[in-house]
């Protein structure tokens, strides 16, 4: 039995914006009638996420919705799932994807963003029709039936998510796109799943293991989508597995959500928490995750593993992780150490998740280990956009900085990086170089520019290249536009380059 975390209770506000709309070539007495609610489902100091549901109150089914709305000075959104984004200065206008844009009538379609800034949306519009009411005002207390379930803030409890009425099969239906409400019909669909389909989760807890082992292709993604509310969780590992991690049966590791040799796929919007290890890609190169939040779990949070290149993971939070073992508590994992290479290494021996792009994710805070660690071997990776809250990093097992950087070629640029107790923390970003083969030299080639380091007083530099002389030909290069504050000894340790 997993240990039991304490957690204290979420708190939400929600807030509810409303407009009818009669589609000018429907006839007068068939027509949909749409209304847009947006929910602020979880709130942090800096931000919140949202929930909207676009919901047809009337006798004809619509197809296709628009929502817009504008953001006052200061909050900006920073994430979104399940719609398509665009942006004129503080105006955002939201249109549905392929596969939500049809409302039945008495149906809901929806999508999710997360705000940078606490300011609520105005001037709302459905379908170019304004909002009842003009700027929406806050609801004290929303009811079940008026905004989807709050989804948990940074340290929810347990409960905080119902669990989907169970049906009585576990057989999803075949289509396009597969609406899914129990861990049964979950796990069918995973099984089941072919290039080009949808797999949506409705809001809810899915108990269980996870496994993808389905391919998608390069034009025909394998989409697993769901709200915040929808939550993947694990209690095992429990069975026998192999010295070597691969599906068997019997056997279940604790992951949230594996994906084991399954290309092309997209994950969007949901929920991983309370499992051993939160997502693992593993020989699935071209996995797009967008939108999730990955929390409470024992090890790390997101792992690219056995060569899952050209990986990407944006628009994410990601907290909470290392509960059992602060020291392999990354926030993202990108490759394997070469210790573990005898099981991992799929390319000439090492482990080559290159490629993989972070950008624009929330890491931390409850991080115990580094929030993104960049393992020997890959190369070619871009870490950019993301903000990394470094509160309770543990110190263990070397993890004492944001990122270290044991690959080579990667650019990193734009993060926004702040430490404060409580915990263990030595610079903000570093550099080291193991030794495995001379076909993959280490730690090299790196840039970093444009990033922005608040140390707390604590942290020597922001940027510690570990050496030079292992990287002739190859050196990592610190640009002048990076910033710090807080530092004990400056911005970084070697020639800064302008």
């Amino acid at each position: 039995m997993r240990r039991a975390i304490p957690a204290a209770a979420a708190t939400a506000a929600a807030v509810l914006i409303a407009a009818g709309l009669l589609t000018p070539s429907a006839r007068a007495d068939a027509a949909p009638v749409l209304t847009a609610s947006v929910a602020r489902a979880s709130v942090w100091s800096t931000g919140y996420g949202a929930e909207v549901t676009v919901a047809n109150g009337g006798d004809a089914p619509a197809s296709g919705w628009t929502v817009e709305f504008d953001l006052p000075e200061g909050t900006s959104v920073s994430g979104h799932w399940s719609a398509t984004k665009t942006q004129s200065g503080r105006h955002y206008t939201f249109t549905s994807v392929s596969w939500n844009g049809s409302v039945a009538p008495g149906g809901t379609q929806g999508f999710g963003f997360n705000a940078s800034g606490l300011g609520l949306p105005l001037n709302c519009t459905v379908n170019g029709a304004p909002c009842a009411g003009g700027s929406p005002t806050p609801t004290p207390t929303p009811t079940p039936s008026s905004t989807p379930t709050p989804t948990p803030t940074p340290t929810p409890t347990p409960s905080s998510t119902p669990t989907p009425t169970p049906t009585s099969t576990t057989a999803p239906p075949a289509g396009p796109v597969v609406d899914v409400a129990t861990a049964a019909e979950l796990r069918a669909a995973l099984d089941s799943a072919t290039p080009g389909r949808t797999i949506r989760l409705a809001p809810g807890e899915y108990r269980g293991s996870f496994v993808a082992q389905r391919a998608g292709t390069a034009d025909r993604p394998i989409t697993l989508t769901g709200p915040r509310t929808a939550v993947l969780v694990n209690d095992g590992p429990s069975g026998s597995g192999p010295s070597c991690p691969v599906p068997t049966a019997g056997w279940d590791p604790g992951y949230g959500l594996w994906l084991y040799r399954a290309p092309h796929w997209n994950l969007e919007g949901f929920t991983v928490r309370d499992s051993k290890k939160g997502v693992v890609v593993d020989a699935s190169p071209h996995v797009t995750a967008d939108g999730l939040h990955v929390h409470r779990v024992e090890e790390e949070g997101v792992h690219f593993r056995r060569s899952s290149a050209d990986g990407v993971l944006r628009d994410s939070t990601v907290e909470e992780t290392g509960l059992a073992q602060p020291g392999y508590g990354e926030g993202v994992y990108i490759g394997s150490a070469g210790s573990n290479w005898g099981c991992h290494g799929n390319e000439g021996g090492a482990d080559r998740s290159d490629r993989v792009l972070v950008e624009n994710n929330r890491i931390g805070p409850g991080v115990a280990a580094e929030a993104v660690d960049v393992k020997e071997g890959t190369s070619g990776g871009t870490i950019r956009g993301n903000t990394f809250d470094g509160r309770g990093i543990s110190g263990q097992n070397s993890a004492d900085s944001w990122i270290d950087v044991k690959g080579v070629d990667y650019l990193i640029e734009g993060n926004t990086g702040t430490f404060t107790a409580p915990g263990t923390f030595a610079n903000g970003y570093e550099t080291h170089n193991p030794v495995t083969t001379p076909a993959f030299p280490n730690g090299c080639g790196n840039v970093w520019r444009g990033n922005s380091s608040d140390l707390g007083g604590v942290g020597a530099y922001a940027v510690r290249i570990t050496s030079t002389s292992k990287c002739p030909g190859r050196l990592n290069v610190v640009h002048a536009s990076n910033t710090v504050r807080g530092a004990t000894s400056g911005l970084t340790n070697i020639a800064v380059t302008p």
